[in-house]
């Protein structure tokens, strides 16, 4: 049943954004759908491998680049390079532990009214769409001592 509705909901996906449904691409949906990990390119092929042994890396790439392309699907761009994707398209925002690169989901949004606050400050810019990443330890990471001041 689940396979059913993430397998449907990709169809109505791809057809609205003029693509075609592909196996790959339905399982490589089904396990951003089904983790809340943040996986990397590398970590869904590993994944996706196991039921489809004959998938490329390239492929992989360019199924996780068409699920973002069709709104199903976030890519977490990050300055050193690194990408991972998240599959969970509700409103939330996402912890990310300095030391181990884990990435948590924090539930809920910012309220529109902070958000013109915000862009109000910024002088000739219209705001079209905000993130919101923290930054930290986890509980396991926290360093001795704590983990200091926060820093914008």
């Amino acid at each position: 049943m689940i396979h059913e509705n993430t397998d449907l909901q990709l169809r109505r996906a791809l057809k609205s954004n003029g693509q075609r449904f592909t196996e790959q691409r339905a399982a490589v949906y089904r396990y951003l759908a089904s983790t809340d990990i943040h996986p990397t390119a590398d970590e869904v092929f590993l994944a996706v491998r196991t039921d489809l042994d004959a998938i490329s890396l390239a492929t992989v790439y360019k199924s996780l680049e068409t699920l973002v392309g069709c709104g199903l699907a976030v890519k977490l761009n990050y300055t050193d390079g690194s990408a991972r994707y998240d599959g969970r398209m509700d409103p939330h925002y996402h912890s990310r532990c300095l030391a181990c690169e884990c990435i948590t989901d924090i539930p809920g949004e910012v309220a529109g009214p902070e958000i013109q606050s915000l862009s109000g400050k910024a002088a000739d810019f219209q705001v079209t769409g905000y993130s919101l990443e923290l930054t930290g330890y986890c509980t396991t990471c926290v360093p001795e001592g704590g983990p200091g001041p926060i820093r914008a």
